[in-house]
């Protein structure tokens, strides 16, 4: 019997949440504002969705703000209670990404972070791939023992990176290696070809577009999570 390999999506809301999970997504990352990358999910969407699907499948991004992965001593703390605010409503994961100021791994901050996530799933996303070094900052994750590495290889789309993600791969250890940054259902073999554990995607729609916006509302429409992007994904991910 086919088997997929593990896909996961970026959603937003429930909604996307429960169409990614019915779609054949393995897992999810939860965040909003996807236009900036992603920030931390508000409290309610948290719950909600918490509610919609198994908690043990959503990973939650505790991103403060947009501008980068460098951060202060109030950010820092501000994330550390998010963290402790997600995992203590039983999210099976988060996804966080710090950075120092010459473009290094923050390793301080990387373990105050890990301390406050123990026991759930400790993500580092692409930050890496705004590292001066990205391999190094890779290596670095490595050593301290993450359990997952979000990575385009340190390339605009991860499927401009396959060599740096199978480089990444090949020296990875006990930590997984997901593939994320611009995939496309018809870029999924070839990631997965280059060695990577897991590929990850927002497949993201567009809907609203009939509803007032402009001025004070924002762009036209609204994402969602569209199931065939979804389903092609994990089509392409099953051997």
């Amino acid at each position: 019997m086919a088997t997929p390999r593990p896909v996961e999506i970026a959603v937003q809301d429930p909604a996307g949440a429960r169409v990614a999970i019915g779609a054949g997504a393995a897992r999810l990352e939860l965040c909003q504002a996807l236009e900036v990358g992603g920030l931390t999910p508000s409290l309610g969407i948290l719950e909600a969705v918490l509610g919609a699907v198994d908690p043990a499948a959503v990973n939650v991004l505790v991103r403060p703000r947009g501008g980068g992965f460098v951060y202060d001593a109030d950010e820092i703390a501000i994330v550390s209670a998010d963290i402790r605010a997600c995992v203590g409503r039983g999210a099976g994961g988060v996804v966080i990404g710090c950075l120092d100021a010459a473009g290094g791994l923050d390793v301080d901050t990387l373990r105050r972070w890990r301390d406050a996530a123990d026991p759930a799933t400790l993500v580092f996303h692409r930050a890496v791939d705004a590292a001066a070094d990205p391999a190094a900052v890779f290596d670095a994750l490595v050593a301290e023992g993450v359990d997952r590495v979000l990575t385009s290889g340190g390339a605009a789309r991860s499927i401009d990176g396959l060599d740096a993600l199978a480089a990444f791969a090949a020296r990875s250890g006990d930590v997984e290696v997901m593939a994320g940054g611009g995939v496309q259902p018809a870029d999924v073999p070839a990631l997965f070809a280059a060695g990577v554990d897991a590929v990850h995607l927002s497949a993201r729609g567009r809907a609203g577009l009939a509803s007032p916006s402009g001025p004070g509302g924002g762009a036209d429409g609204h994402d969602v999570t569209d199931p065939q992007i979804v389903g092609a994904a994990v089509r392409a991910a099953t051997v």
